[in-house]
């Protein structure tokens, strides 16, 4: 394994066989050469690295509960300002939160927002894996629309999840913050790219992760990086940058929006739904109609997002 990954996280930890979530960490802290302080959410990453009397961290590490990561960044960084502002640190340290998206999208969004909107100067890392895959899998804000759960199951006469998932990234971008990113734990070299421009962002940044859960998804352990990428090559999960060209993180900022990949050929919903388990239920001929709904909301949220992309944008 490579040295620079290993040099913040290192092997020995405790996540599941197949488990995404090492390669962010890794790649995140890795875009960096600064000291870095990592706070972090519980849920699958917390869980997974703190099994007393063990740690894989070689960086200061804050665990805080699932809804207070963005008021912990909050006072650490402030704290930091204040002790550099005094001359009682000299070095540029950089501060990152992990959170699943149980944390992000509902537990912790309070949190969250109120950091963004102060524009605390911290990165904030989502890894997505749209369920609470800590506590058992149950749905999240972030659980797509048919799939199975603990708490939304699918059955003779449902389809699993009937809701939507919130669109963070916009809820996100309302905050004014200067970097927001989306990516995907299948395309490293892209997610490193987007870690280092959030570094280097001055105020709040934000990066949504997708991290194939086999446990949850319900797919072999080998799989995870096949199925991220179908994730991408369905346009299920495209990778964007929208990035704020002058102004103030208060607003009036002109806004940049860029697609990251465009599948040379894109394939059809069905063959990213194919590879998990949690919408086995969908391919029964009664959830036909199921499938053809999702692949109306893939194909228009990538036109809108093309068409985003196109624009000049001012708030």
């Amino acid at each position: 394994m490579n040295k620079k990954l290993t040099q913040n996280l290192a092997s020995g930890h405790g996540t599941c066989a197949g488990c995404g979530i090492p390669v962010i960490v890794r790649n995140v802290l890795g875009a960096t050469k600064d000291p870095v302080v990592v706070i972090n959410a519980t849920g699958c990453l917390e869980v997974t690295t703190t099994l007393y009397p063990y740690s894989p961290w070689k960086v200061p590490y804050i665990h805080n509960a699932f809804e207070n990561a963005g008021a912990t960044a909050s006072g650490v960084e402030t704290a930091y300002r204040a002790l550099a502002k005094r001359g009682k640190i000299e070095k540029k340290i950089k501060f990152v939160v992990f959170a699943g998206d149980g944390g992000t999208y509902d537990i912790g969004l309070q949190s969250l927002s109120g950091a963004l909107e102060r524009g605390h100067e911290f990165v904030y890392v989502c890894y997505d894996n749209q369920a609470y895959s800590n506590t058992g899998g149950q749905r999240s804000g972030a659980t797509p629309f048919g799939a199975s759960t603990q708490t939304t199951p699918s059955g003779q006469c449902d389809i699993g999840n009937e809701l939507f998932r919130k669109d963070i990234m916009g809820i996100v971008k309302a905050h004014h913050i200067k970097y927001i990113a989306q990516a995907n734990a299948a395309f490293p070299e892209d997610l490193k790219r987007k870690a280092e421009k959030a570094f280097a962002t001055k105020g709040p940044s934000f990066l949504l992760v997708f991290q194939p859960c086999n446990n949850e998804m319900k797919f072999p352990t080998s799989q995870y990086v096949a199925v991220g990428k179908l994730a991408t090559e369905t346009n299920f999960w495209p990778l964007y940058e929208i990035s704020a060209k002058g102004g103030s993180a208060s607003g009036g900022e002109n806004w940049e929006y860029k697609i990251n990949y465009v599948p040379q050929e894109r394939k059809p919903i069905e063959e990213f739904l194919k590879t998990q388990g949690r919408f086995k239920h969908l391919f029964a001929e009664r959830n036909k109609g199921v499938i053809a709904e999702m692949q109306k909301q893939v194909d228009q949220g990538w036109v809108r997002l093309e068409r985003t992309c196109s624009m000049k944008h001012e708030t």
